[in-house]
């Protein structure tokens, strides 16, 4: 037996945090992929912007594939040298302030716990109306099992680890693609002599929103439909190469899933008549669903089932993006250190996994039972864009006050005023519009108001970041290292995890 005074050898205690390297470029690339949710972004998201843009809905894409891809820039050039779970939260400590991460991370895990009840309330209004238009006896306005039947899955896909959970993403994600790709085709085909460049021109929007108003208010709803193009960025801990594949994966994510919706969104308004198009809608005979069931007979059903694969892969994007943000807080005890407790099998933030599991349900079921699926589903939208709008301003911000100070760029790494400055720069003016209107804040003659019940999501935002200013006031009098910590980068010091993970 060893004395007390001796050293008694042994194994080196193994850190019991996320699994390091445990996926490759494919699947960080359909994380980020799924995230923005192609399929039910093209088929929902693009089409409640046709309100406000009409038939000038493809200039509203462009427009904010413009702006994302400026942020995208910004973030791939901060992924590269701060590689973490805690992502957006860790480049805003660590470009700004670390009060900046925080609140940053307050935000985003809101739009994780977001994302997974708008598009699961999409999966019930859909299934519903679907089987109603086919089986009249089914009440199109039960919902609610189909969006319960989705959270259990991403549940259980969350629950069996990073591996399970991105080749879900992938293999949903490629069908959903491939869907709405040829339909888009058959859609040009069908236009014929009516293709026009005219709808990337303010020529077709609705009276209620003229000239640029209509456009700026369409691309809050096309903005939805890019948000989580980051989504990689929160599985840079788990990625192979992270500083590379990261990078890649929200680039490639962005520019090519925004190609298509700009295909997508212009073959539909061509084939449905750019004059009309402000009464397009997500459901019922003037949507995706409605269209090919008139126009191609059963090929409907693939579309329908393009839509539903597409709802339960953003729904899974989703419950990735806030448990590791939660789980990269809880793990410096900034939010509940239980959010850290990791399976000791499968390596999935477990406890995170099911409080996002929790959230989803009860917003999902509140606001849908409360105000109806679809209402629900701008409302929550709406707030989604609220706030990550208002990150990836943020985000580009922290670029500029990352790479600006020398001390903080890694070695090698020079001040380029084109990456470093102007780019963030546009990418926060591009933005701007659309959070504006999002908000409800009335700056200039382009923003218009948003109609209820969406327009009631600022206010609710505007309460949930004033809790989290508080809270952050609270944790800087008891314990200001929970707050500093926030722009740690644990995948280059791993002994900071075990160290965090004895203490658990």
């Amino acid at each position: 037996m060893a004395s007390t005074g001796e050293t008694v050898s042994g194994p080196a205690p193994v850190a019991r945090g996320l699994r390091r390297d445990a996926i490759g470029l494919r699947e960080v690339l359909f994380q980020s992929i799924t995230d923005m949710a192609p399929g039910a972004a093209i088929a929902a998201s693009i089409p409640t912007g046709a309100a406000y843009a009409g038939g000038a809905l493809p200039l509203a894409v462009l427009v904010a594939l413009v702006a994302c891809l400026l942020s995208a820039l910004s973030i791939g050039l901060l992924a590269r040298e701060l590689p973490s779970a805690g992502s957006l939260a860790t480049y805003a400590a660590r470009g700004l302030h670390p009060a900046v991460g925080f609140l940053t991370a307050w935000g985003y895990v809101l739009v994780g716990v977001l994302i997974a009840p708008l598009v699961l309330l999409q999966l019930g209004f859909t299934t519903a109306t679907t089987i109603n238009s086919d089986f009249h006896g089914y009440p199109a306005n039960l919902w609610w099992p189909w969006s319960l039947a989705g959270a259990v899955i991403i549940l259980v896909a969350g629950f069996y680890g990073i591996r399970t959970s991105a080749r879900l993403g992938t293999i949903l994600g490629i069908t959903e693609i491939a869907v709405f790709l040829v339909l888009a085709v058959f859609f040009v085909v069908h236009a014929g002599h009516a293709n026009t460049a005219e709808v990337f021109t303010t020529k077709y929007t609705p009276k209620g929103f003229h000239g640029i108003s209509g456009v700026i208010a369409g691309s809050v709803y096309s903005v939805l439909a890019f948000g989580g193009f980051e989504g990689a960025a929160p599985l840079a801990e788990e990625a192979k190469n992270p500083r590379r594949t990261i990078p890649r994966a929200v680039l490639l994510a962005t520019l090519s899933i925004g190609l298509l919706y700009v295909f997508t969104t212009y073959a539909v308004d061509v084939a449905f008549g750019p004059a009309g198009f402000a009464g397009f809608s997500s459901a019922g005979s003037a949507s995706w669903v409605g269209m090919a069931r008139s126009l191609y007979g059963l090929f409907w059903f693939f579309v329908f089932l393009a839509i539903v694969n597409s709802t339960v892969a953003n729904a899974n994007a989703g419950v990735n993006v806030a448990s590791r943000t939660g789980y990269a807080m809880g793990r410096i005890r900034a939010f509940p250190h239980l959010l850290a407790r990791v399976h000791p099998k499968y390596r999935s933030p477990v406890v995170a996994i099911f409080a996002t599991f929790g959230l989803t349900v009860a917003i999902m079921l509140g606001l849908g039972l409360a105000y109806n699926p679809i209402n629900g589903f701008a409302m929550v939208g709406t707030g989604i864009v609220i706030v990550l709008v208002a990150v990836y301003i943020v985000v580009n911000a922290a670029c500029i006050g990352y790479f600006a100070s020398p001390s903080r760029r890694g070695p090698g790494r020079r001040w380029n005023p084109l990456l470093h400055l102007i780019i963030p720069l546009a990418g926060i003016a591009a933005f701007v519009p659309a959070w504006l209107t999002a908000a409800g804040i009335h700056v200039f003659s382009f923003v218009v108001p948003l109609t209820p019940p969406a327009s009631y999501m600022a206010p609710g935002v505007a309460g949930f970041m004033v809790v989290g200013v508080i809270y952050l006031i609270y944790l800087y009098a008891r314990d200001p290292r929970r707050v500093t910590e926030v722009g740690l980068v644990h995948i280059d010091a791993p002994e900071l995890e075990a160290a965090a993970e004895v203490g658990s």
